[in-house]
């Protein structure tokens, strides 16, 4: 059973105060969700800025922010591979590796809009496994990327007739001779109301039959376009909701966010709340971001901006509350220790994920990944623990002059530099850990991994500093010390 959300406050906008000042902690919190971490030197400048024109900022970049180029194979049928089955294969495969790599570092990089666009993967929920098309991917990854921070009822009308989502969820076999219940189930139970809230069985069967049709799929020629066959379309009276016509697609979306608007909304806002906030549940933070969705005609961007800029969101008690996924975690670890994108790196890094539960394009199922405390097992912590160990020794012991990296990092994370060891402990232990650690025996323990086999006199008589010449490799010890630390897993 989860502990009970503690946090205070409303969604009224967050004021520093002496008991609740705008510091590097907080900053880091609000880095740390908004987006994926950032560096010393970001969160340092985002200090001398006040919140408000920090979250302003980030979401205003993040919605004109342009989207991922256009790749040449975005709208490419079978015909256009070649006809030798292993070269297509290869070519298939050398599609999605490069397409992966590059969501993976707009992820990294690209704050609140590739952040949206991951949480809307595990929404939207498709599995490359299942449709296989590398055109069909980039599709549905593009109307993630442009619905990120948009109107949620434009982008879950776009989203179901998608190629990925129509093949998913069986939507290609849905026609009024054989009417397929998949996608109408999902269309309430995980995309707009939740479980059981607000729908009835008949409003399933009565939707199957309205959103059929979407069936011209060129089975010769696998990966293009989908249309629309009227002569598959049910034209027959349907009742959903209290309401009967010959209802189509649209006017399912239409009657859905009409008849069921506080359901729809407080069901994505208290998804958005558990992701960003707290796995914790404040039901009345959450009917209030639910009253902005609505107020906003269903624009996503105005209620995480509340949620932002909020006092609430800032409370002691949602500081250090989320486990990230394995992707999430890896990414936000590059990012605060200001690692340089690296292709292989990063892409090796992603794809371990899938040997534990989150394989990009592939979420588990059709409800997503589960999320939080379910990232954590036996071996996924071993793994979790390892994927640091290896990302800091291929930057460490592959990449030349960034084996100076760590002691530049180092020096700009404590600037004014001081040569103080346990300084030096502390302060990385609170930058890398929400909370810091509970208790000064824990500190001590990591000032000893960080001292290693240096001689005791060397710091007493004030000859060491992040100069000295084995400091970077008394800093990747420290870190990888920390990256053990249960409390590392929490963010």
């Amino acid at each position: 059973m989860l502990p009970l959300n503690c946090a205070t406050g409303e969604l009224l906008v967050y004021s520093p105060t002496s008991q609740k000042p705008w510091d590097r902690r907080r900053a880091m919190h609000l880095l740390r969700r908004i987006g994926m971490g950032a560096s010393p030197q970001n969160i340092d400048a985002a200090i001398q800025e006040s919140p408000e024109a920090v979250v302003n900022n980030l979401l205003s970049q993040a919605t004109s922010l342009p989207l991922a180029p256009e790749p040449e194979w975005a709208y490419w049928q079978i015909a256009d591979y070649s006809p030798i089955e292993a070269e297509r294969n290869q070519q298939i495969v050398e599609q999605v590796l490069a397409w992966a790599t590059q969501w993976l570092k707009d992820i990294k990089n690209n704050g609140l809009r590739d952040r949206m666009s991951w949480f809307w993967h595990n929404h939207f929920v498709t599995r490359l496994d299942d449709y296989g098309c590398p055109s069909w991917m980039y599709q549905y990854h593009k109307l993630l990327q442009e619905h990120a921070l948009g109107n949620f009822k434009v982008f879950t009308r776009e989203m179901g007739i998608t190629p990925a989502m129509l093949i998913f969820l069986n939507g290609v076999q849905n026609t009024q001779f054989d009417p397929n219940e998949n996608f109408a189930r999902e269309l309430y139970e995980l995309f707009t109301l939740g479980l059981d809230n607000g729908y009835t069985q008949n409003d399933i069967v009565e939707t199957a039959r309205a959103v059929t049709g979407w069936s011209g799929l060129d089975i010769q020629n696998l990966c293009g376009e989908v249309e629309f066959v009227p002569a598959f379309w049910d034209a027959g009276e349907k009742t959903i909701f209290g309401q009967t016509g010959n209802w189509d697609y649209d006017d399912v979306i239409d009657i859905l966010f009409e008849q069921r608007a506080t359901e729809i909304s407080e069901f994505i806002c208290g998804k958005l709340y558990r992701h960003f906030v707290n796995p914790k549940e404040d039901e009345n933070v959450i009917a209030d971001l639910a009253q902005i969705m609505r107020d906003a005609d269903w624009q996503i961007a105005p209620v995480m901006q509340a949620i932002f800029l909020s006092e609430h969101f800032f409370d002691d008690a949602n500081v250090g509350t989320v486990i990230p996924g394995h992707i999430e975690y890896f990414l936000t670890f590059l990012n605060e220790l200001d690692y340089p994108d690296e292709d292989d790196i990063i892409l090796a890094l992603g794809f371990s994920a899938g040997e534990y539960d989150q394989a990009i394009f592939n979420p588990t199922n059709v409800a997503g990944w589960p999320g939080n405390r379910n990232w954590i097992s036996t071996g996924s912590l071993n793994f979790r623990w390892k994927g640091i160990n290896d990302a800091m020794g291929y930057y460490f012991a592959f990449q030349g002059e960034s084996i100076e990296h760590l002691r530049t990092w180092a020096i700009n994370l404590l600037s004014p530099f001081e040569g103080d060891p346990a300084l030096v402990t502390n302060t990385i232990v609170d930058f890398l850990l929400p909370n810091g650690l509970q208790k000064p025996a824990d500190y001590a323990d990591a000032l000893a991994a960080f001292k290693s086999e240096v001689p005791e006199n060397y710091f007493e008589n004030g000859e060491w500093n992040l100069s000295w010449e084995y400091a970077p490799y008394q800093l990747f010890l420290l870190i990888n010390h920390i990256a053990n630390i249960p409390e590392f897993q929490l963010r």
